[in-house]
Protein backbone atom coordinates (compact mmCIF):
# COMPACT_ATOMS: atom_id res chain seq x y z
CA UNK A 1 0.00 0.00 0.00
CA UNK A 2 1.06 3.44 -1.32
CA UNK A 3 1.45 6.45 0.80
CA UNK A 4 -1.20 8.20 -0.75
CA UNK A 5 -3.86 5.06 -0.43
CA UNK A 6 -2.72 5.21 3.16
CA UNK A 7 -3.71 8.59 3.23
CA UNK A 8 -6.79 8.54 0.98
CA UNK A 9 -8.20 5.53 3.37
CA UNK A 10 -7.25 7.73 6.73
CA UNK A 11 -9.22 10.81 5.41
CA UNK A 12 -11.89 8.60 4.23
CA UNK A 13 -12.36 6.68 7.57
CA UNK A 14 -12.28 10.59 9.30
CA UNK A 15 -15.00 11.63 7.31
CA UNK A 16 -17.43 8.68 7.61
CA UNK A 17 -16.86 9.00 11.46
CA UNK A 18 -17.29 12.34 11.35
CA UNK A 19 -20.30 12.15 9.29
CA UNK A 20 -21.91 9.54 12.10
CA UNK A 21 -21.07 12.31 14.90
CA UNK A 22 -22.59 15.32 13.46
CA UNK A 23 -25.85 12.81 12.33
CA UNK A 24 -26.03 11.62 15.79
CA UNK A 25 -25.85 14.89 17.35
CA UNK A 26 -28.63 16.48 15.12
CA UNK A 27 -30.89 13.42 15.20
CA UNK A 28 -31.04 13.60 19.12
CA UNK A 29 -31.86 17.47 18.95
CA UNK A 30 -34.98 16.58 16.49
CA UNK A 31 -36.06 13.88 18.49
CA UNK A 32 -36.13 16.67 21.69
CA UNK A 33 -37.56 19.22 19.33
CA UNK A 34 -39.98 17.02 18.20
CA UNK A 35 -41.25 15.46 21.27
CA UNK A 36 -44.69 16.63 21.91
CA UNK A 37 -45.06 18.25 25.14
CA UNK A 38 -45.82 16.43 28.11
CA UNK A 39 -49.04 15.75 29.42
CA UNK A 40 -50.78 17.80 32.32
CA UNK A 41 -53.51 15.42 32.93
CA UNK A 42 -50.84 12.61 33.73
CA UNK A 43 -49.11 15.44 36.18
CA UNK A 44 -51.96 16.08 38.19
CA UNK A 45 -52.85 12.63 38.17
CA UNK A 46 -49.59 11.85 39.70
CA UNK A 47 -49.58 14.52 41.48
CA UNK A 48 -53.19 13.50 43.50
CA UNK A 49 -51.37 9.76 43.87
CA UNK A 50 -48.09 11.03 46.04
CA UNK A 51 -51.05 12.96 48.18
CA UNK A 52 -53.08 10.25 48.79
CA UNK A 53 -49.77 7.98 49.57
CA UNK A 54 -48.40 10.74 51.78
CA UNK A 55 -51.59 10.57 53.48
CA UNK A 56 -51.25 6.62 53.81
CA UNK A 57 -48.02 6.80 55.19
CA UNK A 58 -49.05 9.70 57.70
CA UNK A 59 -52.04 7.01 59.35
CA UNK A 60 -48.89 4.10 58.51
CA UNK A 61 -47.05 6.21 61.45
CA UNK A 62 -49.79 6.84 63.27
CA UNK A 63 -50.73 3.16 63.72
CA UNK A 64 -47.43 2.32 64.67
CA UNK A 65 -46.63 4.65 66.88
CA UNK A 66 -49.55 5.18 68.83
CA UNK A 67 -49.73 3.83 72.79
CA UNK A 68 -53.26 2.98 73.15
CA UNK A 69 -53.64 0.53 70.24
CA UNK A 70 -55.16 -2.58 71.86
CA UNK A 71 -58.26 -0.56 73.33
CA UNK A 72 -61.13 -2.09 71.40
CA UNK A 73 -62.12 1.61 70.26
CA UNK A 74 -59.09 2.63 69.17
CA UNK A 75 -58.31 -0.34 67.07
CA UNK A 76 -61.80 0.16 65.54
CA UNK A 77 -60.93 4.24 64.42
CA UNK A 78 -57.63 2.82 62.68
CA UNK A 79 -59.28 0.17 60.92
CA UNK A 80 -61.86 2.67 59.79
CA UNK A 81 -59.13 5.14 58.52
CA UNK A 82 -57.15 2.09 56.66
CA UNK A 83 -60.72 1.62 55.04
CA UNK A 84 -61.83 4.97 53.95
CA UNK A 85 -58.40 5.01 52.50
CA UNK A 86 -58.78 2.32 50.29
CA UNK A 87 -62.32 3.25 49.64
CA UNK A 88 -60.95 6.64 48.51
CA UNK A 89 -57.91 4.91 46.15
CA UNK A 90 -60.72 2.60 44.32
CA UNK A 91 -63.19 5.21 43.82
Amino acid sequence: MSFWTAFVVTVAIIAFTAMRIVRYNTEGSRRTLARPPSDDGDKVALRREVEDLRERIKVLERITTETNTTAALETRRVADEIEALRDREHS
